[in-house]
């Protein structure tokens, strides 16, 4: 009887849909920047010693990456045929071997190490020379897997690549298979949902009544680069917390995480969306560039590190909501009272510890969520400090309704203290929301969905234009 030629499979972009020499770098730089960064400098020429110090730096869990299932049924059929199926990649050696122990393949793999980056020509060779000239079936997703494909007798094509219509003409039997992504699933991976919270932008204009275009343009622009500099971060973070979102329960389905967005394709999409944001920045004045460039420096601090200590990532959480009303005000070239910073810093305590309290609320196990500095056991203290910031933003809001600036503003005091009711009204359910787990990740999104929430807000922001007499300016009541 014949023995049956083996399969044999490519790793990044066929059997995973992923990259492990990308997976291993954004995770090192998630872990420790620094070195990650040097690592990569100091080898950018020399892909076998890259690969093989970022493997050593950087420990992957095989079990959490994502696997092309339509590779890893052609796999397990050609075991079930009696057929030896390996792991040909040019990732390192030590990151193969696991991945196949895990998935009950071949313990003969074939991987970078030494000086050989396993490769195109080099993968060829390693194979040609361990099964022979058309001694084994080989799956690539790429057009590099062509030297390799030219002398398999049979290439399996993952996704589509142009060059492989040609293996037919050359007498390589061709199959073909599902791959590749959907630009709709790097839509998502922007988050375009979240663009809702640059409305903070027009803070300024509205609490200033500076309801004219030449205000209101430029703000407009201004949401615009705030929606590009905050989809490239949230890319960033996708990206530095894959693992971490790949054992979540609902963040396991991110595009990056998941595998439908290749993180190759992220890195470009934050290139990109960085550029046009400041691109637009830098056309509307420098003051507003400056703003925008400190948000994504401190969105990637946050991303990178804060994001994992306690009460610093809250901290810096209201820090960049409430840089998004300065950078309104800077948008329009409106003067940003004192009062207004004073008062929205809290308010936006009080809502990043409802996004920590809901995370909390809705975890399987009193395990610290991962990548956060949180557990169960801290709700009660979540809850302390987010009753504080609801405090601190109502007596606030008082004292600046007897101020020069709000008695000039709001004539009638009395309104602006009606309107504490439904703010308040409004702060206390979204603390409480969050601490029955009935809202969104995120309560800046939430808010801006809750109908019933979207009333209360309206109500008080009605009670202040009453109170500034713009009802009677408008309609001469």
């Amino acid at each position: 009887m014949t023995e049956l030629k083996p399969l044999v499979l490519d790793v990044d972009g066929t059997f995973l849909n992923t990259d492990l020499l990308y997976e291993g770098f954004w995770a090192g730089l998630g872990r420790d920047p620094f070195t990650t960064l040097r690592i990569a400098a100091t080898n950018l020429s020399n892909p076998a010693q890259l690969k093989a110090e970022l493997a050593a730096a950087v420990l992957l869990r095989s079990d959490l990456m994502p696997v092309n299932p339509a590779v890893l049924e052609v796999a397990k059929a050609a075991q079930a045929e009696g057929r030896e199926v390996c792991l040909a990649s040019a990732s390192h050696r030590t990151l193969v071997e696991p991945l196949a122990a895990q998935h009950g393949l071949s313990e003969r793999v074939f991987a970078t190490e030494g000086r050989v980056n396993l490769k195109g020509a080099a993968k060829a060779g390693a194979l040609t020379h361990a099964f022979g000239e058309k001694g084994f079936l080989y799956a690539g997703n790429e057009a590099t897997d062509m030297a390799v494909w030219e002398h398999a007798e049979t290439a399996i094509v993952v996704g589509k690549v142009p060059e492989a219509e040609a293996l037919s003409t050359r007498g390589v039997g061709v199959v073909n298979i599902a791959g590749g992504w959907a630009p709709k699933a790097l839509w998502k991976a922007i988050r375009p949902h979240q663009w809702v919270k640059n409305v903070l932008l027009l803070l300024p204009l509205i609490a200033s009544h500076r309801f004219d275009l030449v205000t209101l343009v430029p703000i407009l622009f201004g949401m615009l680069a705030f929606s590009f500099a905050a989809s490239s971060i949230y890319i960033i973070n996708d990206l530095l917390d894959l693992e971490a979102d790949r054992l979540h329960p609902t963040k396991c389905r991110r595009p990056f995480a998941s595998g439908a967005v290749p993180i190759r394709v992220g890195m470009l999409a934050f290139v990109g969306l960085a550029l046009g944001a400041l691109g637009i920045a830098a056309a509307l004045n420098p003051g507003f560039l400056g703003i925008v460039a400190l948000y994504m420096l401190t969105s990637l601090a946050y991303s990178l590190k804060l994001k994992r200590m306690r009460w610093v990532d809250i901290a810096t959480l209201a820090s960049l909501y409430t840089i998004r009303v300065v950078a309104g005000a800077a948008a329009g070239q409106v003067d940003v009272s004192v009062y207004m910073l004073i008062f929205i810093f809290p308010v936006f305590v009080a809502l990043g510890c409802v996004k920590r309290l809901t995370e909390l609320t809705l975890a399987k196990n009193d395990e610290r969520l991962p990548g956060r500095g949180y557990g169960r056991p801290d709700r009660g203290d979540l809850l302390n400090v987010a009753g504080l910031g609801v405090f601190g933003a109502l007596l606030i809001f008082f004292l600046y309704s007897i101020s020069d600036q709000g008695q000039m503003l709001y004539p009638d005091t009395w309104l602006m203290w009606v309107a504490m009711l439904p703010m308040g009204w409004w702060l206390i359910r979204m603390v409480a929301l969050g601490w029955f787990g009935k809202q969104d990740y995120d309560p800046i999104v939430f808010a801006l969905k809750d109908k019933f929430g979207l009333g209360i807000l309206m109500m008080t922001l009605s009670l202040m234009f009453w109170a500034a007499g713009l009802w009677a300016e408008w309609f001469g009541a």
